[in-house]
């Protein structure tokens, strides 16, 4: 009898399996956390999946894209959209999109569906190519964090510096007054 394994398979059905999950796990989760090459700390982003790697818009009043630049590096990680857990991680490479052109075009229309709360829905676009930049962030190499070969370390980041304090305790009489039946 030949015995069996159940390991992960290799070779280029694995690098399928790889990719379909890379693509799933962007396109169902709202956010994502990139880390630019050489920043220490990792940056919770919206997004949208284009074209076979995921697209940003940041800089302007949109969200800060700071560290990411054209021709660079970073890693990206996705999270579970029911676990909300870290899922995979891969390495992409950072491509700046000029307004106004075709890639920026399908960029732009998948990104203004997952645009909340604009406070110009028409004209967004316009408002993209002026203040804004556009980034793909296409995948490049194998899969860094998967499922079954994830790393032992916690990957807990320290709170970004804010002037914001924590409130005072709850009143102890507050959860009577809030939960009393009626």
């Amino acid at each position: 009898m030949e015995p069996t394994t159940t390991d992960a398979p290799t070779g280029p059905d694995q690098s399928a399996l790889d990719r379909a999950l890379l693509e799933e796990a962007a396109k169902k989760s709202g956010l994502l956390w990139v880390r630019a090459d050489g920043q220490a700390q990792s940056r919770a982003l919206w997004h949208a999946w284009h074209d076979g790697a995921v697209v940003v818009v940041g800089d302007g009043i949109e969200q800060p894209l700071h560290g990411l630049t054209a021709g660079q590096g970073a890693e990206v990680t996705v999270r579970s959209k029911d676990k909300w857990g870290r899922l995979t991680a891969w390495p992409a490479t950072v491509t700046e999109l000029a307004p106004g052109g075709e890639a920026w075009l399908g960029a732009v229309e998948e990104l203004k569906g997952k645009r909340l709360n604009a406070p110009d829905t028409d004209t967004i676009g316009d408002r993209w190519a002026r203040e804004c930049r556009v980034l793909r962030l296409a995948p490049v190499g194998p899969l860094t964090q998967q499922p079954g070969s994830m790393p032992d370390a916690s990957h807990a980041a320290a709170p970004m510096p804010s002037p914001a304090t924590t409130r005072k305790p709850i009143p102890a009489g507050l959860p009577k007054l809030l939960f009393r039946k009626r």
